[in-house]
C-alpha cells in the first residue's frame, strides 16, 4: 500500500481541468491517482518554498546543541563502550 503524502486528491480525469483542482485544493500538494495508485503529486506555486532559507547562525548551533546535551549525553555515553 502506498502512503500519500497530502490530504487531497485528484485523478487522471479530473486533471483536465486543472484550475479546478487548484482551486479545490486551497492551494495544497494534490496527489495525482490512476487505476488506484498515487502516480504523483500536482504542486502549486504557493505550496513552493519562495524565499530563500535562512542559514542558523553559529550562536543559534551552539544553543541548540547546550539544550540537546542532557538528551544526548546518555545515548553518547552508551555508544562510547559499543
Amino acid at each position: 500500500m502506498t502512503r500519500i503524502l497530502t490530504n487531497h486528491i485528484a485523478t487522471m480525469t479530473e486533471m483536465r481541468e486543472p484550475h479546478k483542482v487548484l482551486e479545490r485544493s486551497g492551494g495544497k500538494p494534490v496527489a495525482i491517482m490512476k487505476n488506484s495508485k498515487c502516480v504523483g503529486y500536482f504542486v502549486p506555486a504557493e505550496a513552493t518554498l519562495q524565499e530563500e532559507p535562512r542559514y542558523a547562525t553559529l550562536d543559534e548551533v551552539m544553543q541548540s546543541i547546550a539544550r540537546r546535551k542532557s538528551i544526548n549525553q546518555p545515548v553518547l555515553d552508551y555508544l562510547k563502550d559499543k
